[in-house]
């Protein structure tokens, strides 16, 4: 079996001998003619790109310059206006600020209390609504947590009140309540 894979030696070392056959009518202005236009493709494409990013580059800059300069004439147009109005225009534009921000926050209040005054409705009536096994995890925890601190106060009261009488037996000293 003749062994058929071509080294890359094989491949250009051909290239160096003169075309034969098949390869003289393929490439009829010689082989060397299309290697050299690869490269000036590949240049030609380079020179492609750089003309397009500075085309779109130009061009960007030419509407940002234009556009900063609209600002600018805008600006000196309005600022004696703004001058002259600014008594009006300054607490105005505050009042009707407020104004926005309370329609605003009360609707968003008013959303909220609704959808809290549903939840507890479902809550109330038996439903499960979303986080109620969250809440009542928590009740129960937070009952049973009173529960024992409940629990600990009285042992910890009975401890201190039967210490306290006992003390004072030994001490031989009793304790007077005077009522004014």
């Amino acid at each position: 079996m003749a062994d058929t894979a071509r080294t890359h030696h094989d491949i250009t070392s051909r290239d160096q001998y003169s075309m034969l056959g098949r390869d003289r009518d393929q490439y009829p202005y010689g082989r060397s003619d299309y290697q050299t236009s690869g490269q000036d493709y590949s240049k030609t494409r380079q020179i492609a790109k750089a003309a397009t990013a500075v085309t779109a580059g130009g061009s960007l800059l030419v509407l940002s310059s234009l556009t900063l300069v609209g600002t600018v004439i805008a600006l000196t147009v309005a600022t004696p206006l703004l001058v002259i109005f600014s008594p009006i225009l300054v607490p105005a534009l505050i009042t009707v600020a407020l104004i926005i921000t309370g329609f605003l926050s009360s609707g968003g209040f008013g959303i909220a209390a609704i959808t809290v005054f549903s939840w507890i409705y479902k809550y109330a009536t038996g439903e499960h609504p979303q986080g109620s096994d969250k809440l009542d995890s928590a009740r129960m925890k937070l009952g049973s947590k009173a529960q024992d601190l409940k629990d600990r106060a009285q042992y910890y009261g009975q401890q201190h009140t039967g210490g306290e009488h006992d003390r004072d037996r030994t001490r031989g000293t009793h304790h007077t309540t005077t009522t004014t």
